[in-house]
């Protein structure tokens, strides 16, 4: 049997786009530093090379310009457009192409547009890169009805989610944690497809369900290893798409365990945890064991201090308290 290599999440992101591009000369990627220089975290590299200025496309430094070009683009049907928001905290300047166009235009023109568009773009803290640089803001996007919503957690997701995501008819916004660009993990090099809405089952557990998104997946595992020491058995769910949300997943995860707690790197009000919660609640309130607890990071903005940005991010020894406190 041939062994599967091992590739980083930068270089799956690559494959997967590098695929599409192959395949349907109707993808084209556009974004600041994607062309010539390959991507401020290289997950772009090469491909101006292999297929010119025309389909990797380096925009000027205007978000609202570059990304109401591509939505545009990808409603006359003649593009696929993969954009790429270099950090979600810039989506600010972008909210009325993301949410009042691409969002609804299928809904407003009766289905006769679509908008099979992908924005590729960056969360996470951990770099030191200051309030403006580290936010994980993927609730905005899940809170308004439109967008399909995916975030990836290990090289084989996000290549697999990527090439699904390309190739939707409708507006996907594609989140990449920074942490998780130099993990390795086994990747097919063959293409290949995961759907999107389908929450996948990282561990295992009869004790306590974790559900967990992107980098705090890993420290969900984390924290599940050193807890199987003390004899307790973790479930962790990573539901991969937000939107669409494999509900039946975590819900029956929930129903085995009877206990749930939630990692999430967004702030903790109005969050992709609370809505996770809120679920919990309203569909497996009888089979709850204990309160749902969340671990999320402070509602502060955060802190370029090294030492402070440490404890800013939720970690694996404050999940094991979490998980401690509800059994």
């Amino acid at each position: 049997m041939a062994m599967v290599r091992e590739i980083t999440f930068a270089q799956a992101i690559n494959e997967a786009l590098d695929y599409e591009m192959s395949k349907d000369e109707k993808v084209i990627i556009m974004g600041e530093d994607v062309g010539r220089y390959g991507g401020i975290f290289g997950a772009t590299a090469g491909l101006y090379e292999k297929y010119g200025p025309e389909r990797v496309r380096d925009t000027p430094i205007s978000e609202a310009g570059f990304i109401g070009a591509a939505i545009g683009a990808a409603a006359t049907g003649l593009l696929r457009p993969v954009v790429e928001l270099m950090f979600i905290d810039f989506l600010g300047v972008t909210f009325d192409q993301i949410f009042n166009q691409a969002a609804k235009m299928r809904y407003m023109f009766g289905g006769k547009a679509k908008i099979p568009m992908v924005l590729r773009t960056t969360c996470g803290a951990g770099f030191a890169a200051a309030a403006q640089h580290s936010q994980s803001l993927h609730a905005l996007f899940v809170h308004v009805p439109g967008l399909k919503v995916v975030m990836p957690s290990t090289p084989y997701d996000a290549k697999g989610l990527l090439i699904s995501s390309i190739e939707d008819d409708d507006p996907v916004i594609f989140i990449e944690h920074k942490g998780l660009y130099g993990i390795k993990g086994p990747v097919p090099e063959e293409p290949y497809t995961i759907p999107l809405g389908e929450a996948d089952v990282k561990k295992e557990g009869k004790d306590v369900t974790i559900v967990a998104t992107a980098a705090m997946v890993h420290k969900a595992l984390e924290a599940a290893k050193k807890l199987e020491e003390e004899g307790i058995s973790v479930e962790v769910v990573d539901p991969r798409t937000l939107v669409p949300l494999d509900v039946d997943t975590i819900v029956n995860s929930i129903k085995k365990t009877g206990r749930l707690v939630v990692v999430d790197e967004g702030y903790p009000r109005c969050s992709f945890a609370t809505d996770i919660a809120a679920i919990a609640a309203s569909k497996a309130f009888e089979y709850l064991k204990a309160p749902v607890k969340l671990v999320t990071p402070p509602a502060t903005p955060i802190p370029f201090s090294p030492a402070l940005e440490k404890e800013w991010i939720p970690s694996a020894e404050k999940i094991e308290k979490a998980v401690k406190e509800i059994l």
